[in-house]
């Protein structure tokens, strides 16, 4: 009988356990929900954007100021710096959440590994351990410019669908304010978002006139420009805001139409440059494999490593060339 309730009672116990244990990471799942989960991510994303506008006026400072640093000593040392709140913007329009601190910080630690992998790994001089020092200092910012080339692009194909839900809102007669906001609830991110901000700096107390001018500057896009400077014109001096929109549409779109022919068109000559910048490695990365003892001398011998110090340098400033070449702005 006392092994009976021995063992039913051990069996209760590991139940307790196992409902303690389930309790417990259910608990924790929803406290991790409510302070790091997608919606409260949202609404985060949603208040950093909000300090997004560098305009000096009183009414512009009603809005919380983005953080450089998560340190103030850190956040104390970048606001001395110059010019600083640029960089602040550039990382803000990648939508990285990433601070000023993090990018500076990390291009240094990326330099010091870039340095000491150089001259003491490589055994290079220190001329080219300082190049390579700045190449590796430059990786984040390369990284926080490719993430924002891509948000501005994919905002820029989203413009004309945002324009025309706005034209069929004020034509069925909401208010400019409601149209904006029926493209941040309808329109898919990143648009939506840089929408959302317009409207709550409205009802913030905010001008119009200076939320579509922070809107110019948190996206230096033309198409975003176009839109603004039409607004704002149509606001002084009247006229049919519908019509405008529907025609500053109708531009963005053919233009749209253009630059995807252009691309069309110079795509034989972007070829040729990948092939002429990518192809002296490939046959190099051949040849190594096939036959390393000819290639030894590139990096044993002194005439060698210098021959491909000055190719290198030629090469690069040929692979600029050739991307200055190629790209063609429409």
């Amino acid at each position: 009988m006392w092994n009976a309730i021995g063992s039913n009672g051990f069996m209760i116990l590991a139940v307790l356990v196992f409902v303690a244990v389930l309790l417990l990471l259910e608990g924790g799942y929803m406290l991790w929900r409510t302070y790091k989960g997608p919606e409260a991510r949202k609404i985060e994303r949603r208040l950093q954007a909000l300090s997004a506008s560098f305009d000096d006026t009183g009414q512009a400072h009603l809005l919380k100021a983005r953080m450089l640093s998560e340190l103030p000593l850190l956040e104390r040392l970048m606001q001395s710096i110059p010019r600083v709140h640029h960089l602040d913007r550039f990382i803000y329009q990648s939508n990285l959440d990433w601070t000023v601190s993090m990018v500076l910080l990390g291009g240094i630690v990326l330099a010091g590994l870039g340095y000491v992998a150089t001259t003491m790994v490589a055994r290079q001089d220190a001329w080219l351990g300082l190049l390579a020092a700045l190449c590796c200092a430059a990786l984040p910012l390369l990284y926080v410019q490719k993430r924002r080339a891509r948000r501005m692009s994919q905002i820029g194909r989203q413009l004309p669908d945002a324009l025309d839900l706005l034209t069929r809102a004020l034509r069925a007669g909401h208010a400019f304010s409601s149209g904006l906001k029926m493209i941040g609830d309808e329109m898919p991110e990143p648009i939506s978002g840089e929408f959302r901000i317009i409207h709550d700096e409205i009802n913030f107390g905010i001008s119009l006139q200076q939320a579509l001018t922070n809107l110019s500057e948190r996206l230096p896009i033309t198409d975003v420009r176009y839109f603004v400077v039409a607004v704002l014109i149509q606001r002084d001096s009247g006229g049919n805001l519908t019509e405008i929109l529907g025609k500053l549409s109708t531009l963005i779109r053919e233009r749209m139409k253009l630059a995807v022919k252009v691309r069309v068109l110079s795509s034989e000559g972007r070829l040729s440059a990948w092939i002429l910048a990518c192809m002296p490695f490939a046959l190099g990365g051949i040849i190594f494999v096939v036959n390393p003892e000819f290639m030894s001398p590139l990096w044993t011998d002194r005439l060698g490593v210098q021959f491909m110090k000055y190719t290198l340098a030629m090469m690069v400033v040929g692979i600029f060339v050739l991307r200055k070449l190629i790209r063609i702005r429409v």
